[in-house]
């Protein structure tokens, strides 16, 4: 609680949607899974969970499904060993994160708070700690875009592969475990998408405050060891004026 209340933990909090909405946005968005199959991939969901555990290497399913989290593990085995079927787990991250670049990148022309988002995003990516943060710490050893919107993207979604991995921690931590915690956010609906079945009677009520509360206080810590309370306040503004940007995005025939 103590940590809900300072300046740099509230500057953190305010990352949470804007970051969970940009650094997910493009994850199963048709501009991206549509040319998968040019690629081989029988289905855009093998590529999804290919490309975004390929950082991890060519390891079985169980280690998707660790860092993963929220998925139901027969789901996660089914897709991961069609995906890196295609072109093994590095090539399928390297076309992915391409696909995230390209996506953001489409959609930031003209935002100048690019660079200095990604100067102030990539240096908590560079120096969080990582410990029991895999995807977050596959992600992060990418290789960058060389350009300033396509940067400032790809590292939104490695700041949201941070807070899910902080937020997974949490979920086992205060007990809610993974398939409580995907019907506390969503109900039958996201429990049905996540591969969980039914019937739902014993989650009636459950509450993931705990879980976030615990989240909030992990990215504080890990936050405030890389950055100023003034620096996260100026990183939350950057992301908020970049959502802004990017949601008036008009695409162009051709």
């Amino acid at each position: 609680m103590v940590a809900r209340m300072t300046p740099i933990a509230t500057g953190v909090q305010s990352l949470t949607e804007p970051i969970g909405y940009l650094g997910g946005r493009w994850m199963l968005h048709p501009d991206v899974l549509g040319p998968c199959r040019e690629a081989g991939y029988p289905h855009g969901y093998a590529y999804y969970v290919a490309g975004r555990g390929g950082v991890l290497g060519d390891v079985d399913a169980d280690v998707i499904t660790a860092a993963f989290g929220f998925f139901e593990p027969a789901l996660v085995r089914k897709m991961w060993n069609a995906g890196v079927a295609v072109e093994g787990a590095a090539a399928a991250a390297k076309r992915y994160g391409a696909a995230c670049a390209q996506f953001g990148r489409a959609r930031l022309v003209g935002f100048d708070g690019a660079a200095r988002l990604a100067e102030l995003a990539g240096r908590v990516a560079a120096d969080a700690d990582v410990t029991g943060l895999p995807l977050f710490a596959g992600w992060r050893r990418q290789p960058l875009p060389d350009d300033a919107a396509g940067r400032a993207y790809f590292l939104l979604h490695v700041l949201r592969e941070l807070r899910g991995g902080a937020h997974l921690l949490a979920v086992v931590a205060t007990g809610l475990g993974p398939r409580a915690a995907v019907f506390a956010s969503g109900g039958t609906d996201s429990a049905d998408r996540f591969g969980w079945a039914g019937p739902f009677d014993d989650l009636a009520g459950v509450s993931k405050k705990p879980a976030e509360d615990l989240t909030d206080e992990i990215l504080t810590r890990l936050y405030s060891a890389v950055l100023t309370t003034d620096e996260v306040t100026e990183l939350a503004g950057l992301v908020t004026a970049m959502r802004t940007h990017f949601d008036a995005y008009v695409p162009t025939d051709g």
